[in-house]
């Protein structure tokens, strides 16, 4: 005769198993870590340059997108067009030319984007762009 005691039902989750599981993982995260290599990027450095530039011509697009280029006495209201071959009449004769582009925040930046590559189709080398640093 049996007393009742057949099977019972147990309340109780077994963390043995799931403990083993963990400490595994753990083990094998361990050891692949030192393994795994970061990817190198190259990115660029900036204040790099031999020397100053002899001559920095400035462009300046405005609010409404006009172009402006500055030189050291004048300014000139010009066209898209017009900027490479102005920027290459105000650099005859300098050595080591560089010009920067300054724009204003509120210009998009397909604008900023075309004149640089207007500038640089033309063969003009050293184009920056001016930023403002934010202070805190």
């Amino acid at each position: 005769m049996q007393r009742g005691r057949g099977r019972r039902t147990i309340n109780e989750i077994n963390m043995v198993p799931f403990i083993d599981v963990m400490l595994v993982l753990l083990i094998i995260f361990m050891v692949t870590a030192p393994l795994i290599t970061p990817s190198m990027i190259n990115l660029p450095s900036i204040g790099k340059a031999a020397r100053q530039p002899d001559q920095v011509l400035q462009i300046v697009i405005d609010k409404e997108g006009l172009l402006n280029l500055k030189t050291d006495d004048k300014t000139t209201q010009l066209g898209l067009r017009e900027i490479a071959a102005a920027v290459r009449k105000a650099q005859q004769g300098v050595s080591d030319p560089a010009v920067v582009i300054s724009a204003d925040r509120n210009v998009r930046y397909e604008q900023v984007v075309k004149v640089m590559d207007t500038l640089q189709r033309d063969g003009i080398q050293r184009v920056g762009l001016s930023v403002q640093l934010a202070s805190p």
